[in-house]
């Protein structure tokens, strides 16, 4: 029996050092060695100008990855599903929230109590673009990719609408970061499609696997993948990267992966 397969038409990537998926794939080709740098602040361009003062970096990082995706496409951002998934949310505000309820006035900011909740990049984008289709917020730990894309194919499956796949996720503040020590902010985005396009840039299908998952075969690149849950995509940007097509296994919780079959400029993917 066939596989359903879905097709990538726009990646981004944003890490310490790999600003945007034009730089992230270079990198990953070997042209250019993986040197981790600070990463500038951004400015998400959709939101109205008082929105974008009050967005977390949480929120940014969301965006900048959304924003990316859609600059580098042909698609209409209105017209797309959305799925968000990130491994924490806003564990700054979280944290924010837990020291206000701490104090004798238990004074909680109206802003953070708005932007507390998991889905508020995914509420954010999709009134910023003006996006009125389907959208899923996911939190699956340090599965988050793998559970996000997988989301982010069967919608595509399923609903046959293109569907913007964000994950992100940034380091928490102490002393819930000694909770949850992410390594680095980092994001990954994929632009889902049902039908392969002029833009496409390869096949895939998912299915699961056992054992361990893809590593990668640079030592500082090995050290991002497990920095982040959304740097659990580096594998498989790495074979797109390269134009290798492949399969690449995500690994996941419980000795699982998800197993991504992947054919670079192909219609179809024969498992």
């Amino acid at each position: 029996m066939m596989q359903a397969t879905s097709h990538i038409e726009a990646i981004s990537f944003v890490a310490p050092g790999l600003p945007d998926w034009s730089h992230a794939s270079a990198v990953l080709r070997g042209e250019q060695p993986c040197a981790a740098s600070e990463l500038a602040a951004y400015q998400p361009n959709l939101l109205p100008p008082n929105e974008r003062r009050r967005a977390s970096p949480t929120v940014r990082m969301a965006f900048r990855i959304a924003e990316e995706l859609i600059n580098s496409s042909r698609q209409d951002a209105a017209q797309l599903a959305c799925v968000f998934s990130s491994s924490d949310g806003d564990l700054a505000i979280a944290q924010r929230i837990c020291n206000a309820l701490a104090e004798s006035t238990r004074m909680v900011s109206p802003t953070d109590f708005h932007n507390s909740v998991h889905n508020a990049a995914a509420g954010y984008w999709s009134i910023a673009a003006n996006a009125k289709g389907p959208a899923t917020a996911i939190s699956a730990f340090d599965d988050s990719f793998a559970i996000g894309l997988l989301e982010a194919h069967a919608m595509v499956q399923v609903e046959k609408q293109s569907t913007l796949l964000v994950v992100y996720d940034v380091p928490a503040p102490m002393p819930l970061h000694a909770s949850r020590p992410l390594g680095i902010a980092a994001g990954v985005g994929l632009l889902v499609t049902p039908h392969r396009t002029a833009a496409s840039i390869a096949a895939f299908q998912c299915d699961a696997g056992d054992g361990n998952g893809t590593r990668c075969d640079d030592a500082a690149i090995e050290s991002l993948r497990i920095s982040n849950p959304a740097a659990r995509s580096l594998p498989l940007l790495q074979a797109i990267a390269r134009q290798q097509s492949t399969a690449v296994d995500i690994a996941m919780s419980g000795q699982r992966t998800l197993r991504i079959t992947l054919q670079i400029g192909a219609a179809e993917v024969h498992a």
